[in-house]
This record gives C-alpha cells, sequence and structure tokens, in this order.
C-alpha cells in the first residue's frame, strides 16, 4: 500500500489546470489503483484535483478536514459541491480538533498529512515559503526534513492567478517552469 498525502497552490489559472491534471494522472500511472491512498484537506486546486485523480484511477481517499467550522467558514460556494462529493468518496474523514480554521488548524491538518504518508505530492511553483506558516513550500520543507520523499509537479506553462485587487477579477500570471460534517 502506498500512501500519498498531497499539498499543492488553491489558486491555479484555469489554463493551468488541464496541465496539472495531466501531470497527475503520469505520476500516478506507476502505482497500482488497489495498492494506492491519497491523504488530502481537499481543498479547492490541487488538493482536489489529486484526490479526483486518485479516484478515477481506482484509489482510496482519506480526507483532512482542518477545523470543525472549515466546511462551513472556508469553503467557497463554487468548490462547496465538489468538497461534497470527496467527502463523501472518502473512505475516511479525520477532522482535526480545532474549532476554527486558523493557520495553527492548517499546520495541525499539514501535520496529519505527514504523519500518514509514505510520500508527499507537491504541486508547487518552488516558490520559498511566504514566512506565515501553513502554506504549501512549509509542507514540502518539513516533509523533507523528515526524510519524506517529495514528488514536485509544475509542468510548464502551470501558473497561479494573481492576487485579486479591491474584488476584481485576478489576471493569469506567468508560471515557473519546474519540472464534513456539520459543526454540532
Amino acid at each position: 500500500m502506498t500512501t500519498i498525502a498531497v499539498t499543492g497552490h488553491m489558486d491555479l489559472t484555469e489554463e493551468s489546470v488541464p496541465l496539472v491534471k495531466n501531470a497527475l494522472h503520469e505520476l500516478l500511472a506507476v502505482y497500482p489503483p488497489t495498492e494506492l491512498v491519497c491523504v488530502s484537506c481537499i481543498a479547492a486546486g490541487a488538493d482536489a484535483l489529486f484526490a479526483e485523480a486518485v479516484l478515477q484511477r481506482g484509489g482510496r481517499l482519506v480526507v483532512v478536514v482542518p477545523s470543525r467550522d472549515y466546511r462551513w467558514k472556508k469553503v467557497k460556494p463554487e468548490h462547496g459541491a465538489t468538497f461534497d462529493r470527496l467527502v463523501e468518496a472518502a473512505t475516511e474523514v479525520h477532522t482535526v480538533p480545532r474549532e476554527t480554521a486558523d493557520r495553527e488548524a492548517y499546520e495541525a491538518a499539514n501535520k496529519v498529512l505527514l504523519e500518514r504518508a509514505d510520500r508527499l505530492v507537491a504541486v508547487w511553483n518552488g516558490a520559498p515559503p511566504s514566512g506565515k506558516g501553513g502554506g504549501t513550500a512549509d509542507v514540502v520543507v518539513e516533509a523533507r526534513e523528515a526524510g519524506l520523499p517529495v514528488d514536485v509537479v509544475w509542468p510548464k506553462g502551470a501558473a497561479r492567478r494573481e492576487p485579486t485587487h479591491n474584488g476584481g477579477t485576478p489576471p493569469a500570471s506567468v508560471g515557473n517552469d519546474h519540472g464534513m460534517a456539520k459543526p454540532g
């Protein structure tokens, strides 16, 4: 059994999504479906894309939810149906025992991912950690420090959306070429 955790950018451009999907399918092709387990927080973007790719391959999904209020406070409406579908498809859902989705909850969820994994897939543009903690680069650093193998997926042409300003639609950016339950 191979258990692969995933971390990655949430803000992939629309043009990047098929590139990342194809790269993930290629990466997963070497694993027998019955021996494949994905551990994911199923956030929008890379986490959900990887979870879907594993399920399409016939593998199993373990979902790690960062906090009890995560679904209702942090999952945006456009990702809600995907999030709910992936939770339903999961063989296991682990909710981190935190009430509020905050930086500490994300760091705790990332720790669970790494503890359960044999390796990490990072859909990551190679940028260094921001210093805030809990981000994709932070997880890659932690995995490498723990001796966990890391597969970086950043296909040619992949890019992140630029941050929105004043509620506007972000323009596409040029990428780097680097190879639940309701609270109750």
